[in-house]
């Protein structure tokens, strides 16, 4: 890795990793704003905001920003998560001065026309319609809603129709001068870029940005619960989960092997044991949601209305087991898939890119493959034997879409898996 780091004037941070052997770019920005940084009223702004970075600035038309980057051959695209939000584009080298100047306009010179507003409202609402009729979209904002129940890291990304329909140029204009501010931003490279070139091309292009210190997040609280949404279905879309790790907590890198070795892949515990054996259901993985300050291990799980009252017995069994004891090879396996998804994304600028920029968000430095690698390889088996009689010994979350029939509710969960957990444990 050939990483420089530049902190700017004004408190922006300009982050690169040269890869000499490629001739194209990946940069963008990465906002320390998401979902979480909303108000109950603003809900789903900040993904309004992303969609309307793109609708006009003072110079730019939707459609010439549209027309700009991709005369070279070049993309632009946004995202919103709950603690982030990235404006991103990708660009042949000779093109990475016009990508840096869009990014930078769409930021500081978004015109939020009344009309364009009105059509990107209608889009986003279409987008509500699409995640409600997709039940296993459906299950994972209900999860999210209730493992953090009413806050702000529980509330969906999209936002609700009452709140993005509320939503004026002015509500815009005023979330983006409270959150978009240069302490909280990274602009971020990765490819065929030179370090010095950007930094130069940040200080001209993002001198606009305020310097004053951004809002604090509200701490975030995990709560469990239960969440069921009954509908007439053939399936039955569930998610378990129970509370995780921060990204700074030290059992993290724990939490994220454990996540693999149950339900990493298809040779994972989960996928092997309900999957291939029993046949209980046709899709299953387990993962980890870190953030700041709280996070989430937790298990999707997608089966027929008649294989319910079969799986959750055998999934009971496969948590305690893992308390239990992990086997060896389990442990070899589950790392070796980290590695190698580590080793993948160097060789993506794109994805290279992104990992710096939330590296340096969260750790205020870039992490190299061998600090990342020591802190994977820490992970014993009496380390995964600890952290997952902790992990499933808290308050369970438990989210269902399907027909009315399954009634299981997280303290279900709880009792079941206490029993079974005192077994193997005392075992």
């Amino acid at each position: 890795m050939n990483v420089r780091t530049t902190r700017l004037e004004n408190g922006l941070r300009v982050v690169t990793d040269t890869m000499p052997h490629l001739r194209t770019a990946a940069l963008g920005v990465w906002v320390e704003a998401g979902s979480r940084s909303e108000r109950p009223e603003q809900n789903g702004i900040t993904h309004l905001l992303e969609h309307m970075a793109f609708k006009g600035t003072a110079t730019r038309s939707a459609r010439r920003i549209a027309e700009e980057i991709e005369a070279v051959g070049g993309e632009l695209n946004a995202a919103t998560s709950v603690e982030h939000t990235n404006y991103h584009a990708r660009v042949l080298a000779e093109d990475v001065p016009l990508a840096v100047d869009m990014i930078a306009d769409i930021l500081q010179n978004s015109a939020f026309d009344e009309e364009e507003l009105a059509r990107e409202k209608h889009v986003i609402l279409q987008e509500l319609g699409a995640a409600h009729d997709t039940p296993d979209d459906k299950v994972f904002d209900q999860f999210q809603e209730t493992a953090w129940a009413r806050q702000a890291i529980g509330r969906p990304i999209l936002g609700t129709r009452e709140t993005v329909m509320s939503f004026t140029p002015d509500d815009l204009r005023t979330y983006l001068a409270d959150h978009y501010r240069a302490d909280n931003m990274v602009l971020a490279a990765a490819g065929a870029v030179d370090h010095d070139a950007l930094v130069e091309l940040a200080r001209d292009r993002f001198s606009g940005l305020s310097s004053k210190a951004s809002p604090d997040l509200a701490p975030a609280h995990y709560t469990g619960g239960t969440g069921r949404i009954e509908r007439d279905l053939m399936e039955v879309q569930l998610v378990l989960g129970f509370e995780g790790q921060p990204y700074k907590a030290p059992d993290y890198y724990a939490v994220q092997v454990l996540a693999s070795v149950m339900g990493g892949g298809m040779s994972s515990r989960l996928f092997q044991e309900i999957r291939e054996r029993l046949g209980l259901c046709y899709a299953i993985y387990s993962f980890h949601w870190a953030f700041r300050d709280t996070g989430v291990f937790a298990i999707h799980a997608a089966t027929g209305e008649e294989d319910v009252a079969k799986l959750f017995p055998a999934l009971m069994e496969e948590l305690a087991g893992a308390a239990a004891g992990i086997a060896q090879d389990d442990l070899d396996r589950a790392k070796a898939q980290i590695r190698a998804g580590l080793m993948m994304s160097l060789e993506s600028p794109a994805a290279r890119a992104g990992q710096i920029a939330r590296q340096l968000m969260i750790h205020d430095h870039v992490m190299s493959l061998e600090e990342i690698q020591k802190r994977i390889d820490k992970v014993t088996l009496d380390c995964l034997k600890r952290v997952a009689a902790t992990t499933f010994a808290t308050v369970p979350t438990l989210s269902t879409v399907g027909p009315a029939s399954v009634v299981l509710s997280a303290d279900d969960v709880a009792q079941s898996l206490g029993h079974r957990l005192a077994r193997a444990v005392g075992a």
